[in-house]
């Protein structure tokens, strides 16, 4: 489930694996890219750490960072 605070969207995702975690990012990258929006995030080893904010928005969760989380999540 995505968490708002401190004016970001976060969640943190868990695979069995590197390659399965790293093959999601690729996934997202290429979602995120459609959407003219850009995560931050981090990996380490099969988790995928995701923190979405909208920058131009003066750095606040807007319906744009909404919109992405809810295709993260059908991926």
């Amino acid at each position: 489930m995505w968490q708002e605070e401190d004016n970001k969207l976060t969640k943190t995702f868990e695979f069995e694996d590197f390659q399965e975690a790293f093959a999601f990012m690729t996934r997202v990258a290429f979602l995120a890219e459609m959407q003219g929006h850009h995560p931050n995030w981090s990996n380490v080893y099969n988790k995928v750490s995701i923190e979405l904010t909208t920058h131009d928005e003066g750095n606040k969760v807007t319906e744009k960072d909404h919109k992405l989380a809810k295709a993260i999540d059908e991926i």
